[in-house]
């Protein structure tokens, strides 16, 4: 039940409305491009930034999951949309520190962002007491840069080599390895960074089948993502509109 704090101004439900149907027609339209079936791609609202009360408002047009990047703002807008009885699918897609781990595992479905052994560890440690798996997905380093996050697809280090954060993720109990996710590298065109993608995901598959789900392209390049396989897109401002720059 939403009480007049939570409850959206009839405009910004009309925004939220034509900017949702925007994006579907677009994924929509991708899928049927790429000979894909649409009911292989979920969209994830990122909604950083912006408040509970349009979580809430895309709820109500249907929207499913929800995606954060930084903890301290994710914990408290999950809770405040939860206790307006709302219960979509969290997904954290931003980079973490494992000293958050156990924050994060307290509402989000899924961690898209895993990239390091160490890390996966501490998600293990701190699920254990969940009623089921915590979905992780391992996030890639395209370009190889792992400044900016992500595993090494082509590295043999304990840590942050790719294939050691997988069989990491694999044989923890508390969590569920679901595949792979990638931003484009800064200074790439998508179509090269997605390329890439796919054929690390190919790759990923032959060691982990059950590992399909492929988080990939957001708001601005998204078609390319889907053909190239992505069953997850991360759509922000497409959708939401442009937000402030973060501090």
């Amino acid at each position: 039940m939403t009480d007049s704090s939570t409850r959206v101004r009839p405009d910004r439900r009309a925004e939220l409305a034509a900017a949702l149907a925007g994006v579907r027609s677009r994924i929509a339209d991708a899928c049927a491009a790429a000979g894909r079936d649409r009911a292989e791609v979920t969209m994830i609202a990122v909604t950083k930034t912006y408040p509970a009360v349009d979580v809430l408002a895309l709820a109500e047009l249907g929207v499913t999951d929800v995606g954060e990047n930084r903890d301290q703002e994710a914990a408290a807008k999950a809770a405040e949309v939860a206790a307006a009885g709302v219960t979509p699918r969290w997904h954290f897609v931003g980079r973490l520190q494992r000293n958050k781990a156990r924050s994060v595992v307290g509402y989000a479905d899924a961690v898209h962002s895993v990239d390091s052994v160490r890390l996966a560890r501490a998600l293990d440690v701190a699920a254990a007491g969940r009623d089921r798996p915590l979905t992780a997905l391992v996030q890639v380093s395209i370009d190889g840069d792992s400044a900016r996050g992500g595993a090494l697809p082509d590295s043999a280090d304990p840590d942050v080599g790719l294939g050691a954060v997988a069989e990491a993720i694999a044989a923890a109990p508390a969590l569920r390895l679901a595949g792979l996710m990638a931003v484009a590298p800064l200074g790439w065109e998508p179509e090269r960074a997605f390329a890439r993608l796919a054929e690390v995901a190919e790759w990923m598959r032959t060691l982990h089948p059950e590992a399909t789900a492929l988080s990939a392209g957001m708001s601005g390049d998204l078609e390319i993502a889907i053909r190239y396989g992505a069953t997850h897109v991360r759509v922000g401002s497409a959708l939401l509109g442009m937000r402030p720059t973060l501090r």
